[in-house]
């Protein structure tokens, strides 16, 4: 009997490392000048960050110093989904940012497809939001591994459960 090789294909980052990146951000915000004497709010969710303060070019400089550190912290920024900015209450400007993860039915069909139509000897199940792409060959494997991450995604890919 042969043996079968597998791998699957998540998007997932570690929470803590992101409530790290959040908690770095908040410090070098109440240090820095520019952000004296001006209200903001840097508020971590389980799955969204939502950003307060006194101007869009003051969210913008907020959004930049979250990004240095979760990218710091070894997360991939792809994981942040800035939305469009609102009003909030006291004239300030607020700003939800979504955490990707997991992969969604579209997008996991869509791999699938792309997979299937490049190796069609590699066996690929969608597994709720991760996917198990299976192969008697390793060398198979690496390809479609080296195929994932040539494809320029909106969501970051990590490859575990190697067997």
């Amino acid at each position: 009997m042969a043996q079968e090789f597998s791998f699957d294909v998540v998007s997932d980052f570690d929470h803590q490392e992101m409530v790290n990146a959040v908690d770095q951000a908040r410090r070098e915000i109440t240090t820095r000048y520019d952000f004296k004497n001006v209200p903001v709010e840097i508020t971590l969710e389980q799955s969204s960050i939502t950003l307060v303060s006194a101007s869009e070019g003051q969210l913008r400089s907020i959004f930049d110093v979250l990004q240095s550190k979760v990218h710091r912290r070894g997360i991939d920024i792809k994981v942040l989904d800035a939305q469009k900015p609102e009003p909030a209450a006291k004239g300030n400007v607020r700003q939800v940012i979504k955490l990707r993860k997991g992969i969604n039915d579209e997008l996991a069909r869509s791999l699938v497809k792309r997979i299937r139509g490049e190796r069609p000897k590699v066996q690929v199940r969608i597994q709720g939001d991760q996917l198990r792409v299976a192969s008697p060959k390793k060398d198979e494997l690496q390809a479609v591994i080296k195929q994932l991450e040539d494809m320029d995604l909106q969501v970051p890919l990590q490859f575990t459960n190697y067997r």
